[in-house]
């Protein structure tokens, strides 16, 4: 059990630690300390969810059906290019800092629909999910250890941006330092939507693209 439980937390650690479209809005979220631990909770339980699916062999209907995937992945280049450019719009016009008074907070309600928007309408959290993380939790032997490990790995990181987001927004009462972080998410949701057109999704079990 601990053999799979380790390699779970190795391998979706190595998968999600990275800043993708789902990351850099959890963490502008934390930065701006609007209900980012309600978006972080919700990322988690979206990939727990997702990991046990995975494994009860959601992935096999997935590549069975690559036309589902082909629908979402043109939604989310939809959705990404969406948020490029509001993150583009606000880096020229700027923000006026990072306080609780001068910064227009969203509901609840509006973050956590955005949180999930942004988690399901990616692609490859459907690739790393339900088709990668999976093929690996399926050699194991004991994938229930094994999805208990991809989740914690998933808990950490998630509670980590929330956190250091968090701590790090007193530093971000500059102006240009939004300019900066906008800039930069505008970028990466750019780069991501950009990888989606041209390169696809690539199936492992098959090594096509769709």
């Amino acid at each position: 059990m601990l053999q799979s439980y380790l390699t779970g937390l190795v391998v979706c650690g190595g998968i999600i630690i990275a800043i993708g479209a789902q990351n850099a809005y959890l963490l502008g979220q934390a930065f701006r300390r609007e209900h980012h631990w309600s978006a972080a909770a919700l990322c988690m339980g979206s990939d727990v969810a997702l990991f046990t699916l995975g494994m009860l062999g959601v992935s096999a209907a997935l590549i069975a059906f690559p036309s589902a995937l082909d629908i979402m992945r043109w939604a989310g280049v939809a959705f990404l290019l969406w948020l490029s450019f509001t993150a583009f719009v606000r880096a020229v016009q700027g923000r006026g800092g990072l306080t609780a008074e001068e910064t227009r907070r969203r509901s609840l309600g509006a973050v956590l629909m955005t949180t999930l928007a942004v988690t399901l309408l990616n692609p490859q959290v459907y690739l790393d999910t339900l088709l990668l993380i999976p093929s690996v939790g399926a050699q194991q032997p004991e994938p229930v250890g094994f999805v208990a490990g991809a989740s914690s790995a998933s808990i950490l990181w998630f509670a980590l941006l929330a956190w250091g987001g968090s701590a790090l927004a007193p530093v971000l009462a500059r102006p240009m330092a939004w300019r900066v972080i906008d800039s930069v998410i505008s970028l990466m949701m750019l780069a991501i939507a950009l990888h989606l057109i041209f390169n696809g999704i690539e199936l492992p079990a098959t090594g096509s693209t769709v």
